[in-house]
């Protein structure tokens, strides 16, 4: 085109788009007085793929249009486009192992040595890891563990003190490392040496070149979203006087009080009937207003990490996990019409007991803290704005894909035999 039009051109710089194969940017100096040569500069940038969905106009017809409202745009970059990098170079390094699995014994010393020999990396590990007799008798590698660094459990925070996370085991390892942040979360990068696997893509084999390569930055990340969970429970105490000879009434009158807990969940919240033989009789409510009341074994709400967990046993669909929803899915529900449902990920959802529920429930937080849930208290789940950031093997597509194919066989099934066209006549 640029040849044929030759005439038209004066130092003009062009910019072509195209929509689905590259970028390309010609400058051309032309000058019809004088004979000079005719530069061309290509530069040719290929297009990534997009995960989100084309802008929607915002004219509707020859006069209907949306009210704009500044205030609520909302810019988030394209899931396909997230990748890992560093503002400083990493300096430290959780190691998460599976606890009472001798497997993992030789894989997390090799690790380990590599991190603290080779990487120079501060190396934590949970006190509980180290003090597995196979690991403290080892004396080859005691010199090792004074160099680590140890924390406990819901007593120590490390939360601004380790710059990424290493997963050694399955699904569960994860979830784990997942709870011990309950707000910002270092990137997670998940070596499958567990039972199941669906969120660990790497293979051990290679974690050297995977591991420098982490470090280095550049890695595809998916952002797994989790659910803030807010349990409001009543306390109720007796009201107590004392009289003139000091000694302490109660009169029978009741005082509540207010106990709040909050946590980060990243696969479900499960609200079941526990030991009762009776139905469980719960009400939801979506941004204040009562939706449904459930009546059944239980709910889950999850979210599309955790769709594909229990709320896919329980006959939900799966949700990608770039997808921004949360999904309701009722435990054998006595209704033939109460489907799972995907709600937008930004509602507010608040579960509680029906004033006519003959027994309790209890709840628990991927698989968890359960604990039991009485009248008067509540529940409170959203979306959270501290999701786990989970370093990719190749993509978020092809990573989710994988593990449907590798983990739960999914649509796998013998194929129908090629009919030829002798067999189309009978």
């Amino acid at each position: 085109y640029l040849m044929r039009n030759l005439h038209v051109f004066r130092n003009v710089g062009i910019l072509a788009t195209s929509r689905h194969r590259c970028t390309t940017l010609a400058i051309l100096q032309l000058s019809l007085q004088c004979p000079n040569p005719i530069v061309f500069v290509i530069l040719s940038f290929r297009r990534n793929q997009s995960l989100h969905g084309p802008s929607p106009v915002t004219t509707f017809g020859p006069k209907a249009c949306m009210l704009q409202n500044p205030h609520a745009v909302m810019h988030i970059q394209d899931p396909a486009s997230q990748r890992l990098t560093w503002n400083k170079p990493p300096k430290s390094v959780l190691v998460i192992k599976k606890i009472r699995d001798a497997s993992l014994l030789e894989p997390f010393k090799e690790l380990c040595m590599f991190l603290t020999e080779v990487k120079n990396l501060i190396v934590y590990v949970e006190k509980k890891v180290l003090e597995d007799p196979a690991i403290s008798g080892d004396e080859n590698f005691g010199a090792i563990t004074k160099k680590f660094c140890t924390f406990r459990e819901d007593l120590d925070d490390i939360s601004n003190r380790v710059d990424f996370i290493i997963c050694l085991g399955g699904d569960g390892t994860l979830l784990y490392a997942s709870s011990l942040f309950q707000e910002s979360v270092p990137p997670v990068m998940a070596f499958h040496l567990g039972s199941l696997g669906f969120l660990t893509p790497f293979k051990f084999d290679t974690y050297q070149s995977q591991v420098t390569q982490i470090i280095e930055g550049n890695a595809a990340i998916v952002l797994r979203s989790r659910l803030r969970v807010r349990v409001l429970k009543e306390n109720w105490e007796k009201k107590a006087r004392v009289d003139e000879k000091g000694i302490i009434l109660t009169n029978g009158d009741n005082e509540s009080s207010r106990k709040a807990m909050q946590y980060q969940v990243l696969n479900e919240v499960v609200v079941d009937r526990g030991p009762s033989s009776y139905l469980s009789n719960v009400d939801l409510f979506l941004d204040g207003h009562l939706i449904t009341t459930v009546q059944g074994d239980g709910v889950i709400v999850s979210t599309p990490t955790g769709s594909t967990a229990y709320a896919v046993a329980a006959g939900a669909s799966m949700i990608h996990p770039n997808v921004p929803a949360i999904m309701i899915t009722p435990i054998c529900p006595h209704s033939l019409s109460f489907r799972p449902i995907v709600v937008p990920a930004g509602v507010e959802l608040k579960i509680m007991l029906s004033r006519d529920a003959r027994n309790t429930a209890w709840v628990s937080f991927d698989g968890r803290k359960r604990q039991e849930i009485c009248h008067g208290d509540s529940i409170t789940i959203t979306t959270s704005c501290f999701p786990v950031p989970s370093i990719c093997f190749r993509d978020p597509v092809n990573d989710w894909f994988e593990s449907l194919a590798q983990c739960l066989h999914w649509n796998v099934r013998k194929k129908q035999n090629y009919l030829s066209s002798e067999d189309e006549e009978f």
